[in-house]
């Protein structure tokens, strides 16, 4: 299981690259790993104002239905529109090609309230 060092993660099992203000966001290794073959992804809606721990978007794997939580506030800037065509994107490259969407963050405070690698790698190996 990769845990990156230079990313973020929520306890929802998503992770956040920071660059400047805006956030780069996907699902961690852990989390598609556990989702099995990914078939399908509803890709949220750019432009739309989100809040940090609420519910955007969801992966559907050959196991389950899943949701996507947003782990920092803010707005939706893009979509990564190739995982319409190519969801298995997330199951081969999670912190790459597979990322889900990247949003401008309106409140750095919920930056702070993420987890840094080690805290992350804890929450998994519980």
């Amino acid at each position: 299981m990769k845990i990156p060092d230079d990313l973020m993660y929520s306890k929802d099992h998503e992770w956040v690259r920071l660059i400047g203000s805006v956030a780069r966001v996907g699902i961690t290794d852990y989390a598609q790993d556990a989702l099995g073959d990914v078939v399908f992804v509803q890709l949220p809606n750019a432009g739309q104002s989100v809040e940090a721990g609420s519910s955007c978007s969801e992966v559907e794997s050959t196991k389950s239905v899943s949701d996507i939580y947003v782990p920092v506030s803010g707005k939706i800037i893009a979509v990564n529109q190739v995982l319409s065509e190519s969801p298995g994107l997330i199951n081969s490259d999670p912190y790459g090609d597979g990322w889900i969407m990247e949003i401008e963050v309106a409140d750095t405070a919920s930056v702070a309230g993420l987890m840094n690698a080690s805290s992350y790698k804890q929450l998994v190996e519980g």
